[in-house]
C-alpha cells in the first residue's frame, strides 16, 4: 500500500469517525447537536449543487424549491391522507425528481444564463403559491410535519443525517468516477465538442439535473421532519445564494470540499450570532452574513477553486485535478488575451 493510498484512507477514516464519536459531547448540548445536524443537511444541500454547476456546468437557482417540494408533499401526505412519514419522504423524493425531470426537459437546451433565469422565475412562482395559498400550505406560519417515527431522540436524527449524507455523497462520487462522469464532464469543458464526439449532452444534462432533484427532494423531505416545520422563506433567494456560496468557498468543483465548506460555513454562522470581545457582547444579527460574503467574495477573486478543496487534493493527492484545473485557467487567460 502506497503512501498516497494510505493519507486517502487516513482522510476518510477521519471525516467519518470524528463525526461517529461526536455525539460522545453533543449529546449533552441538543442546541449544538442540533446545529451540526443542520451542518450535515446544507452539506448535502452544497454537495449536490457542486454537482450540478461545478461539475455538469449546470447553473440552478432551483435547489431551495426542489428541496421545499420533498419536504411540503410529504408534510401535506401526512396532514392530509395520514400517509406514514417514511412514506411521504419517498413520495417526495420522487415529485421532486419529476419536477427536476421536467425543468430539465423544458429547458437544458438553453444556455446557462437562461437556465438560471429560468429556475429563479420558478422558485418564486412556486415560494409565492406556497405563501398565499394558506389554507393548504399554513402560509408564513409553516406546514407543521410529524416526527419520522414514534419518540425519535435528537441523536437518532443526528446519526439518520450523518447517514443520509455518506450516502448521497458515495453514490455521487461513484457518479463521477464513471463513465458517466466523464461525459458529463467533457460537457461541460466545451458542448459543442463533447457532442461531437457521440455525447448526447441533453440527456446527461437532464439525467443530472433530475439526479439532484432527487438528491435535495429526499434530503428536504427527511430534515424537515425532524425540524417539524417548513416555511416558504425556506425558498428565498437569501437561501439559495448562501447554497451557492457554501458550495463556491469550500470548492465547486469537489463534492468533499462543497460538502465541508457547506458544513463550517454552517457552524461559523452559528457561531457569529453572538460574539465576545473584551467583555462586550455583540450580537451581529444580519451582519454576520455581511461577513460570510465578504468571505466569498475572497474567494472569488483569490481562490477560484474554494478555500477547501486545494488543502484536500495537495493532501490526498488529486493533481489531476490540479493540473486540469490549471490548464482551464491557461486556455481562459489565452482566450482573454
Amino acid at each position: 500500500m502506497n503512501t498516497l493510498t494510505i493519507r486517502r484512507a487516513i482522510g476518510i477514516g477521519l471525516l467519518v469517525v470524528l463525526p461517529l464519536l461526536a455525539p460522545l459531547y453533543l449529546n449533552q448540548h441538543p442546541y449544538q447537536m442540533s446545529v451540526v445536524t443542520g451542518g450535515f443537511f446544507y452539506a448535502i444541500m452544497a454537495s449536490s449543487w457542486a454537482l450540478l454547476a461545478g461539475i455538469a456546468g449546470q447553473f440552478s437557482f432551483a435547489h431551495m424549491a426542489l428541496m421545499a417540494i420533498g419536504a411540503y408533499t410529504s408534510g401535506l401526505l401526512g396532514r392530509e391522507l395520514g400517509t406514514s412519514p417514511l412514506m411521504g419522504v419517498v413520495i417526495g423524493t420522487l415529485l421532486a425528481g419529476l419536477v427536476g425531470l421536467i425543468i430539465g426537459l423544458l429547458c437544458l437546451r438553453l444556455r446557462r444564463a437562461y437556465l438560471a433565469l429560468f429556475t429563479i422565475a420558478f422558485s418564486e412562482i412556486l415560494r409565492i403559491i406556497l405563501l398565499t395559498e394558506f389554507r393548504f400550505t399554513e402560509g408564513n406560519n409553516g406546514l407543521q410535519l410529524e416526527n419520522l417515527y414514534g419518540d425519535v431522540t435528537p441523536l437518532a436524527e443526528y446519526y439518520i443525517t450523518f447517514a443520509l449524507l455518506l450516502g448521497v455523497l458515495a453514490i455521487m462520487y461513484w457518479l463521477i468516477t464513471s463513465k458517466y462522469g466523464l461525459f458529463i464532464k467533457a460537457m461541460r469543458e466545451d458542448e459543442e465538442a463533447a457532442s461531437a464526439m457521440g455525447v448526447n449532452v441533453v440527456r446527461y444534462k437532464v439525467m443530472v439535473f433530475f439526479f439532484t432533484s432527487l438528491i435535495v427532494g429526499l434530503a428536504g423531505a427527511t430534515f424537515y421532519h425532524q425540524v417539524g416545520i417548513i416555511t416558504p422563506n425556506t425558498m428565498e433567494l437569501l437561501q439559495m445564494s448562501l447554497v451557492i456560496a457554501m458550495a463556491v468557498i469550500g470548492g465547486i468543483e469537489s463534492l468533499i470540499g462543497a460538502a465541508l465548506g457547506a458544513f463550517v460555513a454552517r457552524i461559523t454562522l452559528e457561531l457569529l450570532r453572538e460574539i465576545t470581545l473584551f467583555g462586550v457582547t455583540i450580537e451581529l444579527g444580519i451582519w454576520r452574513y455581511a461577513a460570510f460574503g465578504l468571505i466569498l467574495m475572497f474567494t472569488l477573486r483569490f481562490a477560484q477553486n474554494g478555500l477547501i478543496a486545494p488543502i484536500i487534493e495537495r493532501l490526498f493527492g488529486e493533481q489531476t485535478t490540479i493540473d486540469t484545473v490549471a490548464k482551464r485557467r491557461e486556455i481562459q487567460e489565452d482566450s482573454v488575451a
